[in-house]
C-alpha cells in the first residue's frame, strides 16, 4: 500500500499544490488578472460564459459531496488521508469557478437562483447517479465513479477549454491549469487503488459497468447541450479582437479550435473522453459498455 499510495499523501499534496503550483496564487489566479473587457463589454458572450462557468460549479459541487463522503467508506487510512486531500481540492475547486461567477457579474443573492436556472439536466443526473453508491457507502463505485469516470472527463473538459482560453482569456486559462493539475492526481489515484478491488470482487463490475454507461451517455448529453451554447466563430473573433495580443491559435489534441464549429468541437471532445475512458476502464479490469448516443 505504502508504494501504491506514495504519490498520494498529504506530504506530496502540500509539496506539489499549496507550495507549488497554487503559491502566489488568488482564486486559481495570478494577482490582479480580471476577465477580459472584450467578454465583460459584451452581454451575449458573459451570459454565455456564466451558463458555462454554472456547469463547473455543478460537477465540482458533485466531486466535493463524493470525495468527502467517501473518506469513511474508504476500508485503509492511506486512502483516507487521499481522499481528505482530494476533498479540498474540490472544495477550491467550487470556490473558484464560483468566484467566476461574481467575476462576471452575477451578485452573490442571486447565486443560486442563477445556478438552478442554467443548470443541465444531464449534468445533474450524471450526479445523481454517483452520489447513490457515494450515499450507500460504496467505496469500490463510488471511486470508479468519481476518480475514473467523472476526473477524467473533467481532465479532459478543463484541458479543451484551457486551450481555448489560454490566448483570449489568461485569467480564466490560469485557473484552469491549476483544476487540470489537480485532476492528473485524482485520476492517477483512483486507477492505482481500484485494479486490486475489482480483482477481489469480480460480482461487482457488473453493476459498476452499467454505472458507467448511465454515466457516459448523461456526459454526452451534457456536451451536447453545452456545445449548442457554444461560441460561434464570429463570437470568438468578438474576443479575440479584444484580446491583448494575437499570439498562436489555440489547438487541442492536434485540431486547430478556431477552425472547427461547434459541433465538431463537441466530437472531439466526446470521442477524446471515451478513447481515454476504455483505456483507464482495461487497466482495472473493467469492460467499456458503449453508451446511447443522446
Amino acid at each position: 500500500m505504502a508504494d501504491t499510495l506514495s504519490g498520494y499523501t498529504v506530504q506530496y499534496w502540500l509539496e506539489s499544490a499549496p507550495q507549488g503550483y497554487l503559491l502566489g496564487t488568488e482564486f486559481g489566479h495570478h494577482a490582479g488578472e480580471r476577465e477580459p473587457e472584450a467578454l465583460l463589454g459584451d452581454d451575449a458572450l458573459r451570459q454565455q460564459a456564466i451558463r458555462t462557468t454554472v456547469q463547473l460549479v455543478l460537477g465540482e459541487r458533485c466531486a466535493l459531496a463524493a470525495s468527502s463522503g467517501l473518506i469513511n467508506a474508504a476500508p485503509d487510512e492511506a486512502s483516507k488521508r487521499f481522499l481528505a486531500t482530494q476533498t479540498i481540492d474540490e472544495a477550491r475547486h467550487v470556490e473558484v469557478f464560483t468566484q467566476r461567477l461574481f467575476d462576471l457579474g452575477v451578485g452573490k443573492a442571486e447565486l443560486e437562483d442563477v445556478i438552478r436556472v442554467h443548470a443541465n439536466p444531464h449534468l445533474v443526473r450524471f450526479a445523481e447517479v454517483l452520489l447513490e453508491k457515494v450515499d450507500r457507502k460504496d467505496f469500490l463505485g463510488g471511486v470508479v465513479g468519481q476518480n475514473v469516470i467523472l476526473e477524467g472527463m473533467a481532465f479532459h473538459v478543463f484541458e479543451m477549454m484551457h486551450a481555448g482560453n489560454e490566448e483570449l482569456n489568461p485569467k480564466f486559462a490560469h485557473t484552469l491549469s491549476g483544476t487540470i493539475a489537480d485532476e492528473r492526481r485524482h485520476v492517477g489515484f483512483g486507477e492505482n487503488r481500484i485494479g486490486g478491488w475489482i480483482r477481489q470482487h469480480p460480482e461487482r463490475k457488473g453493476e459498476i459497468e452499467r454505472m458507467q454507461r448511465d454515466m457516459s451517455y448523461h456526459m454526452l448529453a451534457t456536451f451536447a447541450e453545452a456545445f449548442r451554447d457554444a461560441p460561434r466563430p464570429e463570437d470568438v473573433e468578438r474576443l479575440r479582437s479584444g484580446a491583448a495580443a494575437g499570439g498562436k491559435p489555440a489547438s487541442w489534441q492536434g485540431r486547430r479550435l478556431d477552425d472547427l464549429a461547434p459541433e465538431e468541437m463537441e466530437a472531439l471532445l466526446a470521442d477524446t473522453v471515451l478513447k481515454e475512458f476504455k483505456i483507464r476502464l482495461e487497466r482495472i479490469g473493467l469492460e467499456y459498455q458503449t453508451p446511447a448516443r443522446p
